[in-house]
């Protein structure tokens, strides 16, 4: 068994959560990652998996024992009906969770609202609540979204999407990551709420041409109705998510997304822009 004050990773198996697997085990601190299938993780063979499901708090047990801090990636909306449940039982083991929230969370939030906020914002007055120290983590866009192009960019130069005017500030998950590490690892982080985005705004018609340029092609978006994007590529996913996607772009169009510094104050580096992330990605669009 680990030391008593190890950290579990959930997620660990995602973008996000293996970037912290990954610069957590750099600081030599015993980590485990939580997975449902650990022997087809794909985490280095040092690593300590250990099975364990979120939608079935029961199945945690394993994971959380001798765990002293969470770094909790949610399974939103599919799981919700777990959270309180969930968050009992890391409370009975753990004294430090840092979870992975949204930017749309404000600090007075509606907890009964719908959507993935509602979500997040209902996890978060759960953590609140639990007696457990506490940071949560708001990231804006994630930079890893826009590989819902691969497809279209693998079989052609010609991304169809809409809102191609909506700007964001698009954040690289290694410095999500890199947030959360000092989170977990260093004093003064108790209780903050944290903005976390790139260093820019780019529109999604710049984010196409930033992966074109990445991947040496000529790449160019092409506007669709939103409408048409429900029927043909959003197709598949919840009808709560769909909207979501759909109505923050419009909003994007006329108010672009803020651009925050505090991954620069937190790290110390500034944040990574989105086309590094593109050079970072290339493979996954060739």
């Amino acid at each position: 068994m680990i030391a008593r004050n190890a950290i579990l990773v959930t997620g660990a198996t995602g973008r996000v959560g293996g970037q912290v697997v990954s610069q957590l085990r750099s600081t030599g601190l015993a980590v485990r990652g939580l997975s449902r299938d650990p022997a087809g993780s794909g985490l280095p063979g040092d690593a300590e998996v250990v099975a364990g499901d979120l939608s079935d708090p029961e199945s945690l047990h394993a994971a959380l024992d001798g765990v002293g801090s969470v770094f909790l990636v949610f399974p939103t909306l599919h799981a919700d009906h777990a959270a309180p449940a969930v968050i009992t039982k890391i409370a009975e083991h753990a004294r430090h969770i840092v979870y992975l929230s949204a930017s749309g969370v404000a600090d007075n939030s509606d907890e009964h609202a719908g959507g993935i906020i509602g979500s997040h914002a209902r996890m978060e007055r759960l953590i609140e609540r639990s007696g457990m120290k506490w940071t949560f983590l708001r990231p804006g866009g994630f930079a890893a979204n826009t590989l819902m192009w691969a497809d279209q960019i693998r079989a052609g130069n010609v991304v169809r999407w809409f809102h191609g005017a909506a700007a964001r500030s698009l954040i690289h998950e290694h410095d999500i990551a890199a947030v959360a590490v000092r989170a977990l690892t260093q004093h003064g982080h108790h209780g903050a709420r944290y903005h976390l985005t790139g260093p820019g705004q780019l529109t999604q018609v710049e984010q196409v041409q930033a992966i074109g340029a990445a991947i040496g092609r000529h790449l160019r978006f092409e506007e669709i109705a939103p409408e048409d994007a429900r029927q043909e590529l959003l197709t598949g996913m919840p009808a709560a998510l769909v909207d979501s996607i759909v109505d923050g772009h419009s909003r994007m169009v006329r108010n672009p997304e803020p651009v925050t510094n505090t991954v620069e104050y937190l790290t110390g580096a500034p944040a990574r822009t989105f086309q590094q992330w593109a050079l970072d990605h290339a493979e996954d669009f060739q």
